[in-house]
């Protein structure tokens, strides 16, 4: 069993590419970076150790736009990873429509063990090691695992530093007073549990009154929790880790509410302490009778095994890439309905649009504003990908490859046409070095989907 991150996007691509009809060369075009970049990072300790930290930074495809997506500091962050969430990040940006190709960083460091003075000095150096690859119309960071406005805040006033600029949108995520957007904290959660309605409601059944279980509590489940809830959903299970870092479920039949789960969290109080809930072991959790089941902290959580214990009719995943190949393929064969990650979770860098168009043009939306924004694009593309699904009867996430695909083609600036044909995407043109190029393109792309090339010359 493969949980490598890289090799499970790769085969995603292949897997699409018997639908679209291309040969070999846009697998190869797809399948890595157009750059990636690995720095050391020198830290002088607060007790005058200098310390170095190995950080990434992937920039998959500028097809479409600059390249867009989050920085993590976690101690098991690799370059593969990174690699395949810059490549999940452009297929995400192409479904929601958005002007941006896939980027994606990380620094190999626990920030938990550093002081609040190591870890910014620590988020400069990464900025000095590559700020001479970002920018407004270049690569554009934002958080994402262990990273927050703050780290944001060092970031960007050290990108001006060595730049002279004062390029507020080379980074988003921002808080308010250095160009943030209302509406950015809770926007991935939000659109996890919009994810969720939309497809419900394309089943025919309402979110009102529909039980949600919920892996995790950090910032996309928090208010995936929050937003379901305002549905009229009831959220009868969530988990979280306990003392000895153990995944375990609360249980309550009549419904868990945000405040008392955030108030645990807050208070660094275990979720089992609450009144009336009943513990669960993962196991149980993952085969409780509910309509949704929103998977939102790690990749590689739903294996074949547990896949074999859900029931939900529904999954969301708030996670980016929150099942594996083997257990991607058993939620299917069970007829699970499985809104991908690039699809799901597709609100935190739509709202990180917002908040870049905002600094572009200095002038700032109201939450308001922000949210009936968001529900709009992820409705549309949720309704796009749907009816992809239908016209090829093939599962949600490779009928959002499908899609982003033909998006990417286009927009690669050669002389040639793309359109979806049948089970197909069929380019044409009458340079065959361009056609080539666009063949060279989708290979350096790494859908998740399996991709082959056909000559249709008659």
């Amino acid at each position: 069993m493969n949980n490598n991150p890289l090799m499970n996007a790769r085969e995603q691509i292949k897997n699409a590419c018997d639908i679209l009809g291309y040969k070999e060369e846009v697998y190869e075009a797809l399948k890595d970076p157009q750059r990636f970049i690995e720095i050391s990072i020198p830290v002088r300790m607060d007790n005058g150790e200098v310390k170095y930290f190995k950080g990434f930074r992937s920039q998959h495809n500028d097809a479409i736009g600059p390249t867009k997506g989050g920085l993590r500091f976690h101690p098991q962050v690799t370059g593969d990873e990174v690699k395949a969430l810059s490549i999940w990040m452009t297929f995400k940006c192409a479904v929601a429509n958005l002007p941006y190709g896939g980027g994606k960083g990380g620094v190999i460091v626990d920030p938990n063990e550093l002081s609040k003075g190591e870890l910014e000095r620590l988020s400069r150096g990464y900025i000095r090691g590559l700020y001479k690859y970002l920018g407004e119309k270049q690569d554009i960071p934002a958080p994402d695992v262990n990273t927050n406005g703050q780290i944001m805040s060092w970031m960007i006033d050290e990108f001006n530093i060595l730049t002279g600029e004062q390029g507020i949108g080379t980074l988003t995520g921002k808080p308010l007073e250095l160009g943030g957007s209302l509406g950015r904290t809770q926007a991935t959660g939000h659109g996890v549990a919009l994810a969720a309605k939309l497809a419900l409601e394309k089943l025919g059944k309402s979110v009102e009154g529909a039980k949600f279980a919920v892996q995790g509590f950090g910032n996309v489940g928090s208010y995936t929790v929050n937003t379901a809830i305002e549905y009229g959903a009831t959220v009868v299970a969530a988990t979280e880790r306990d003392d000895d870092g153990i995944q375990y479920a609360v249980y309550r039949p009549e419904g868990l509410t945000y405040a008392e789960l955030q108030e645990c969290k807050d208070k660094k109080v275990r979720f089992h302490t609450l009144p009336n809930t009943k513990r669960l072991t993962l196991d149980e959790f993952w085969a409780l009778d509910v309509d949704v089941l929103c998977p939102c902290a790690l990749e590689n959580a739903i294996d074949e095994r547990e896949a074999k214990l859900i029931k939900a009719p529904v999954i969301s995943e708030g996670a980016n890439g929150p099942a594996t190949l083997a257990g991607d393929k058993a939620l299917q064969e069970k007829g699970i309905v499985v809104i991908p990650d690039i699809l799901a979770n597709s609100g935190g860098v739509t709202v990180s649009y917002f908040e870049w168009v905002q600094n572009l043009q200095g002038y700032y939306w109201t939450e308001e504003e922000v949210v009936e924004k968001q529900d709009r694009v992820m409705t549309k593309a949720f309704n796009d990908i749907w009816e992809v699904k239908e016209r090829f009867t093939i599962p949600m996430r490779k009928a959002a490859y499908v899609n982003s695909i033909e998006k990417i083609v286009k927009n690669m600036k050669l002389k040639v046409t793309a359109q979806i044909m049948e089970d197909q995407v069929r380019v044409a043109g009458k340079d065959k070095d361009q056609l080539q190029a666009v063949i060279t393109m989708l290979r350096e792309q790494d859908l998740p989907v399996e991709l082959q090339f056909v000559n249709f010359r008659s």
